[in-house]
């Protein structure tokens, strides 16, 4: 199979002399110009590195020359940099929904938006406004098990690369994480791990913070404990409620997302135990 396209190059594993010298000489090699190329060793000793590229290339021949190039241990992952497929997962709440959709519209987004999910028909109006299929899976009624396997069959039709959750009020269980291992990014209105679980921001007031955060993170069994990708935080003070701090919180929540995404979709996030390794 040959390529004509710009791809990226993950590869991560125990560091050794020589990484990047037979990286680049294999693609060197293969007639290939790399365009960036970012590395990083852990303190454990841990190798990262992404490498973009260009050129035509038969994709078997380059990882089989490049699998024995380096040492045993290294993990290789080859893909296209193109516009990933995601469906957002919401709640009630707009203001991150809202932000991806404009980002969406405007080009900006770096993924196509196939399908809104929701567990409440809220926020269909603003999403007809765009043009995308919105899926109204009531949660009434069912157990957690049966509305999580509703939400699989209509993810179903689409085959997303990845699942935003964006304001999704609900905790997933670990059947439904482990269909989408890594593969699910949830925005939280606290700067992790302080305040995790519900009414953040009422225990942040209760506790007399000076600072307000949101903390864009992958899902896994852990609630609100998974890899963290991205945070940032938003000065408060005493003459703030619960309810100011929430209100000031969304714009750091709608921010923190997107930057996330950001680097999620440009292959620029490697999971490294449970902390995030970003490139």
């Amino acid at each position: 199979m040959t390529d004509i396209t710009k791809h990226i190059l993950l590869m991560d594993g125990p560091d050794n002399k020589g990484l990047i010298y037979h990286v680049t000489n294999v693609l060197y090699r293969h007639d290939l110009n790399i365009i960036h190329n970012d590395e990083y060793v852990s303190p454990g000793g841990r190798f990262f590195m992404r490498t973009e590229f260009e050129g035509t290339f038969n994709t078997d021949a380059l990882l089989a020359d490049l699998k024995t190039q380096l040492p045993e241990g290294i993990t290789l992952r080859l893909n296209p940099k193109k516009k990933k497929n995601i469906v957002v997962l919401v709640t009630k709440e707009h203001h991150c929904l809202g932000d991806l959709l404009i980002r969406y519209a405007f080009d900006e987004l770096d993924a196509d938006v196939l399908a809104v999910i929701s567990n409440y028909n809220v926020l269909q109006p603003l999403v007809s406004k765009f043009g995308i299929p919105f899926h109204y899976v009531s949660h009434e009624g069912k157990t957690r098990e049966q509305h999580e396997e509703a939400i699989l069959r209509t993810l179903a039709i689409y085959e997303p690369e990845y699942l935003v959750l964006a304001k999704y009020m609900r905790v997933l269980t670990p059947g439904f994480v482990n269909h989408f291992p890594n593969r699910i990014v949830n925005i939280h209105h606290s700067f992790l791990p302080a305040f995790v679980g519900a009414n953040p921001y009422r225990q942040a007031y209760e506790r007399g913070v000076k600072i307000i955060g949101a903390t864009a993170h992958f899902v896994n069994n852990d609630l609100d404990e998974g890899p963290i990708i991205a945070q940032n935080v938003k000065d408060v003070n005493h003459r703030h409620s619960a309810a100011d701090m929430a209100a000031e919180g969304k714009d750091v929540e709608k921010i923190v997302l997107s930057q996330a995404l950001k680097l999620v979709f440009n292959d620029r996030v490697f999971i490294s135990g449970n902390r995030a390794v970003v490139l």
